[in-house]
């Protein structure tokens, strides 16, 4: 049975400018950010299988004051160190799903955040992200890193990692955004990245304007609701506030 651990790095509001600023839920006051910011948990996650350990989007990137990796320490608070991570699943490179690809170094330079792990990413989300770039796309970390033979380029409408994995093109909330199910023994994990991001969205139907494809985004969230209550899915919301995870 695979185990769950999310890894949250904290709750922040986002607006128009893309900029994911940090928030105290306890003291401060929403109405007091620019109008029309968002309030989201920033929350990877780790699922240990008998197979693999598999981190499922990669957070901010931040270091902590002591300048350590705050995913490193999120990680080894579950038990777990950083090269022990066998698998990089990544839903799209947007800057806050993305942004722990690398570790950034004092000097300059930069190293997989994941020295042992395969980045499994989407190679027409990568080719997007280059012609894109800021404010949603931070080019600048990970563009020379992508010749990397650490990552395993995903391609086609869908597909299978290592017979257990599967993935999907889903394209609504970015053009190339991908979601993972992820198999093992009779429990099924699904992860939707921003497409999925939080419990609410599962039970209500509404456009959210954040999406490329707003329409088709609440449309594919009907649909994965309604085959997860049937399979008995656990979703991971990486941007849910008080519910990592659940079973609708």
């Amino acid at each position: 049975m695979a185990k769950v651990f999310p890894l949250s790095e904290g709750v922040f509001t986002i607006g128009h400018d893309k900029e994911f600023v940090p928030f105290n839920i306890e003291t401060d006051i929403l109405t007091d950010r620019p109008t029309g910011s968002l309030l989201v948990e920033i929350q990877p996650f780790l699922v240990v299988t008998d197979r693999d350990v598999i981190l499922l989007d990669t957070g901010l990137g931040y270091n902590t004051i002591a300048g350590i990796p705050q995913i490193h320490e999120n990680i080894a608070k579950h038990g777990f160190g950083a090269g022990e991570v066998t698998k990089v699943l990544l839903t799209h490179l947007h800057k806050d799903h993305a942004g722990g690809i690398l570790r950034k170094h004092d000097d300059g330079t930069a190293s997989a955040m994941f020295p042992n792990a395969q980045y499994y990413i989407y190679g027409p989300e990568a080719a997007y992200a280059l012609e894109k770039g800021a404010p949603s796309y931070q080019n600048e970390l990970y563009a020379d890193w992508l010749s990397s033979d650490q990552i395993q380029w995903l391609a086609g409408d869908e597909g299978l990692i290592d017979d257990y994995i599967f993935f999907k093109h889903s394209g609504a909330h970015s053009l190339q955004h991908i979601v993972f199910w992820i198999k093992d023994a009779e429990d099924i994990i699904f992860y939707g990245g921003d497409e999925a991001p939080q419990y609410k969205q599962m039970i209500m139907k509404y456009v959210a304007k954040y999406d490329t494809n707003g329409k088709k985004a609440m449309e594919l969230r009907a649909q994965y609701a309604e085959q997860g209550r049937l399979e008995h899915w656990q979703f991971l919301f990486y941007h849910d506030v008080k519910m990592p995870t659940a079973y609708l």
